[in-house]
């Protein structure tokens, strides 16, 4: 063979030998991989081949599959009051994909879980049609109804996240407008184009507020800010006078900051005093002489900066509550009243609430009480962990002496619900840097305890850009506090 022959075969040969390793890494080292891969069509053929396993809120499905024809995929998904449990379920499209519960738990769900080999195995030889298992959340569906009623009827941006304050189950989580996960579950042009509507529109119905946004929080971080001087030793009594001028000198600034309430109510007034009127100066010292390393310090033993889930959740991770590193003197004080470069999602402060209702202990949050399987067998269930102690008892009951008699005698009066002791702060948080042009957010957060032990805390958040409503009637206290009140009564049973 003469010496081009030759170098022409060895190259052949080589190439040869390249297509041989990269089939057998395709088929070996990849393979499992590739199987399962999203975009693989007989993973997602897989998934809708059978019906699919339930998602339960109180005992009663919120999900189901339907046949259809004319298509690989034999089941389509369907869901009962969908936009309601829209940020609980997510979706499951055959075009678009899934999120939340039904992407987290997919495998569960479309019985493709290792854990159903054995019974795939059996209903082979038996001829029974492969079913998957069920997801039982914690959700309490009247409680979850009086949230999402409250914030459709007033046609407002929003979200509300309600939590057992001693477990930290999810009782409700509700984020409006929001979308029926139904139109969109099929694979036709005609849903797509539904679906793209739904990314295209301004109001957002496919964001998660509860969990995926974060905002100001406005006033209602001053519970926090409250807990942070007792922790301290800033504030030792709540009711003695502080030196707290109104209004208030921002530190290394001309700027001076009033309250609503009036210089004269606010000006050195005590602790109680001040959560009752929601007085600005108050807190905005009070986080100063806390300072910075120690503002933090509070804020992420409540659950600032960290991770609300661990990955185990998946696509239930909540984007991470902010409370900023390198403040200066003017930028920590600001803090104090939930205002500057400070960022909260609504479960993080319905969290905050919680741990203080809680005598200090944050509770981790959990949406899932147990998963079953296709038998109703239980899988896994899910306890009560604690995921830290913020606060000492002490403190945590100062707070709830302030923030009960701010529903008694303050801005949280709209939230009081008899024969029950009711906790509650009003929030009204400004955005932008010209704040008389952007239309503030409004929060509200509460708890609310039964003689019988029960209890619930609940933040409400409100967006009302798009509501017809004038700025003088944007508070937390006017649109906030009467939705907290029918969540509390709904999870309380009242």
């Amino acid at each position: 063979m003469n010496r081009p022959l030759r170098h022409i075969a060895i190259f052949c040969g080589l190439l040869m030998l390249a297509l041989l390793i990269r089939a057998n890494w395709l088929q070996y080292a990849t393979s499992q991989e590739l199987a399962t891969h999203e975009h693989n069509r007989r993973v997602k053929i897989t998934q809708f081949a059978t019906p699919r396993g339930d998602i339960i809120v109180g005992g009663k499905a919120i999900t189901g599959s339907k046949e259809v024809e004319g298509t690989d995929f034999k089941y389509q998904r369907t869901f009962k009051q969908g936009a309601m449990y829209a940020p609980v379920t997510g979706y499951a499209s055959q075009a678009q994909g899934m999120s939340l519960l039904e992407n987290t738990y997919d495998t569960i769900l479309s019985g493709e879980d290792e854990r159903f080999a054995f019974r795939h195995a059996k209903d082979i030889l038996t001829g029974e049609p492969r079913r998957g298992g069920d997801v039982v959340t914690t959700i309490d569906p009247k409680a979850q109804e009086a949230a999402y009623k409250g914030l459709t009827d007033l046609d407002a941006r929003g979200a509300v996240v309600a939590l057992d304050p001693a477990t930290g189950k999810v009782l409700a989580l509700v984020s409006t407008p929001s979308y029926d996960p139904s139109v969109f579950a099929g694979n036709s042009f005609k849903e797509g184009d539904k679906f793209q509507a739904l990314v295209d529109d301004k109001g957002k119905p496919l964001a998660n507020r509860p969990l995926r946004e974060t905002f100001p929080p406005g006033s209602t971080f001053k519970i926090l800010t409250a807990a942070a001087a007792l922790e301290h030793g800033v504030v030792t009594d709540v009711n003695a006078p502080t030196d707290a001028v109104s209004p208030y000198p921002l530190p290394l600034s001309s700027s001076k900051i009033s309250s609503e309430a009036g210089d004269e109510t606010c000006n050195k007034a005590s602790m109680k005093t001040a959560m009752q009127y929601s007085c600005n100066n108050v807190f905005l010292d009070a986080a100063l002489k806390v300072g910075e390393e120690g503002m933090r310090e509070t804020a992420e033993k409540f659950g600032f900066n960290k991770d609300v889930y661990s990955e185990e959740f998946g696509d239930m991770l909540a984007t991470k509550s902010l409370y900023p590193s390198e403040l200066d003197k003017p930028g920590t004080a600001l803090t104090g009243m939930g205002q500057g470069s400070l960022t909260s999602t609504p479960m993080q402060m319905a969290m905050v609430t919680a741990a203080l209702a809680n005598n200090g202990k944050v509770m981790q949050p959990y949406i899932v009480e147990k998963l079953l399987g296709p038998d109703l067998s239980v899988l896994e269930e899910n306890s009560p962990q604690v995921k830290s102690e913020a606060v000492s008892e002490e403190t945590a009951k100062k707070v709830q002496e302030m923030m009960e008699f701010t529903a008694k005698e303050g801005s949280a009066q709209r939230a009081l619900i008899d024969g029950v002791t009711v906790g509650g702060k009003t929030g009204t948080a400004q955005r932008g840097d010209d704040v008389s042009k952007e239309v503030p957010y409004g929060w509200f957060v509460s708890y609310g305890k039964n003689p019988d032990g029960r209890a619930v805390a609940v933040a409400v958040f409100i967006d009302p850009t798009a509501m017809d409503i004038s700025r003088s009637d944007i508070s937390g206290g006017r649109l906030g506090a009467p939705i907290a009140r029918s969540v509390m009564k709904a999870a309380l049973g009242k």
